[in-house]
C-alpha cells in the first residue's frame, strides 16, 4: 500500500510539473526563444568588430617609441575640431599597450526617454592616434548593429528601467521550467533513461519522436549551464539577485565595500589640463601589466553619480571584465587616495564583477564564448521542440475525439 500511495503521490507531482511546464512554455516560450538567439548573435561581438577595425586598433603611427603622447585634453580639442559632437566627449579608454589607438566615447543617458532611442540621445566612439590627435575612425555604436541586439536582448529596445523587467520575469519563469524540465526528464527506469542521455535514432524514422528526444536531451544537457546564464540574466532586472547573490559569496556580508569617504579635499586651483595626465602617468605605473584603463573626462552630468569620487577604471584583460581595478584620485591635485585592487577584493565583489562576463560566456575568453554560442542555440530550440511535441499531441487527442 505504501508503495502504491508513493507512485500515485510522484504521479500527481509528475502532473503539476508537467501543466507549469507546459503553460509557462506557451506563455514565454517566443521571448525565450528571442531572448537567446539574441543572445547567440552578440556573443562574438568583440571578436567579429576586432576584424571590422583590425587598420585602426592600432594607430601605425612610426617610430612612436621616440615621440610623447599628446596630453589629452589636447587630443580632445583636436577631435572636437575634426568631429564636433552635440554633445561632449564622455571618457576616454587608454591602452597600456603604446602601439594601440585611443578610444574616445561619447555617452549621455536621459531617463525621461521611454524607450532606447530617447533614452540614449548618443553612444559613439571615435579611434584616435595619441601622438597625432588624428581621429582614424568614427563609429556611432548606439545605432550600431550589435549594439541594437544587445539592447533587445536586455530590454526589447524599451525603457532600461522598466524593459529590463519585461525581459526579466520571462526568464525567471524560464528558471522555473528547468526545474519541471528536470522533474518531467528524470526516467522512470533504466531502459527509459538510455533514450533520455543519448540519442537512438537507428531505427527511428518519426520525426515526432526525434523532436522529442532533442527536446530532452538538449534540454538535460544544457539545464544546469542554462541556469547559470538565466540567473546571471535576472541579476541586471532584480536588485535582489544582486544581492542575494554578494551575500552568499561573500560568506554572509550584505553591502558592497563603500569608497564614498574618498573624495576631493585639494583645491580647486591646483587642477590645471594636465591634471589628467598625472592620473594616466600613475595608473600605468600602478598596473603596468593592465590591458587599459578608463578615465572620466569631466562630464558635467556625473558628479552626483561619483559622489564626489574620481575613479579611474582599469581592465586587466583584453577579452573579458571580470577582472579590473581602480584608483580613487582627488580630482584637483592628482593625489592618489585610495587603490582597489583585484586582488584584495574578497569572493563575492570578484562574482559580482565577474557577472557580465560570465553571462555572455567571456569569462575564460574564446572557449567559453564558443560553450555560451551552443547553449543559446540549444536554448532557443527548446521553445520551438516544446511547442511542437504539444502541437503533435494536441491534433492527436483532436483526432482521438
Amino acid at each position: 500500500m505504501n508503495k502504491l500511495a508513493g507512485k500515485k503521490k510522484t504521479s500527481r507531482f509528475k502532473k503539476i510539473a508537467s501543466k507549469l511546464h507546459l503553460w509557462l512554455g506557451l506563455s514565454v516560450g517566443f521571448i525565450i526563444f528571442f531572448v537567446s538567439i539574441t543572445g547567440a548573435l552578440y556573443v562574438f561581438r568583440d571578436e567579429i568588430e576586432a576584424l571590422q577595425r583590425k587598420d585602426i586598433i592600432y594607430h601605425q603611427e612610426r617610430d612612436y617609441t621616440s615621440k610623447k603622447l599628446l596630453p589629452i585634453r589636447v587630443l580632445e580639442e583636436k577631435i572636437n575640431e575634426q568631429v564636433p559632437q552635440e554633445y561632449p566627449i564622455h571618457w576616454v579608454s587608454i591602452p597600456t599597450d603604446k602601439s594601440m589607438s585611443y578610444r574616445f566615447y561619447w555617452y549621455e543617458h536621459n531617463p525621461d526617454g521611454w524607450h532606447y532611442f530617447d533614452e540614449f540621445p548618443i553612444y559613439k566612439l571615435a579611434y584616435v592616434n595619441p601622438y597625432s590627435g588624428k581621429v582614424l575612425a568614427l563609429y556611432d555604436e548606439k545605432n550600431g548593429f550589435f549594439q541594437i541586439v544587445k539592447m533587445l536582448h536586455w530590454s526589447f529596445l524599451l525603457k532600461e528601467s522598466w524593459g529590463t523587467y519585461v525581459v526579466g520575469i520571462p526568464v525567471l519563469l524560464f528558471i522555473v521550467m528547468l526545474f519541471t524540465g528536470i522533474i518531467l526528464w528524470w526516467p522512470k527506469n533504466k531502459a527509459a533513461r538510455k533514450q533520455r542521455f543519448s540519442f537512438q535514432w537507428e531505427n527511428v524514422k518519426n520525426w515526432k519522436r526525434k523532436n522529442y528526444d532533442v527536446h530532452n536531451i538538449f534540454g538535460f544537457y544544457s539545464s544546469i549551464l542554462a541556469l547559470i546564464v538565466a540567473i546571471t540574466g535576472i541579476f541586471y532586472a532584480f536588485i535582489f539577485v544582486q544581492t542575494l547573490m554578494y551575500f552568499v559569496f561573500s560568506g554572509g556580508q550584505t553591502a558592497l565595500p563603500d569608497y564614498s569617504s574618498y573624495k576631493t579635499t585639494a583645491e580647486e586651483s591646483l587642477r590645471t589640463t594636465t591634471t589628467i595626465d598625472l592620473m594616466a602617468e600613475q595608473t600605468r605605473a600602478q598596473f603596468p601589466q593592465a590591458f587599459a584603463f578608463n578615465i572620466d573626462l569631466g562630464h558635467p552630468h556625473l558628479e552626483e553619480e561619483l559622489e564626489g569620487n574620481f575613479q579611474v577604471y582599469v581592465q586587466h584583460l583584453s577579452y573579458s571584465y571580470h577582472q579590473y581595478s581602480s584608483i580613487i584620485f582627488d580630482e584637483n591635485s592628482a593625489e592618489v587616495l585610495k587603490v582597489i585592487d583585484y586582488k584584495d577584493k574578497n569572493f563575492g565583489e570578484k562574482v559580482v564583477g565577474a557577472n557580465y562576463d560570465i553571462h555572455v560566456g567571456s569569462i575564460l575568453g574564446l572557449p567559453t564564448k564558443i560553450i555560451a554560442f551552443i547553449l543559446s542555440l540549444m536554448i532557443a530550440s527548446m521553445p520551438v521542440t516544446g511547442f511542437l511535441i504539444w502541437w503533435g499531441r494536441r491534433k492527436k487527442n483532436k483526432r482521438s475525439v
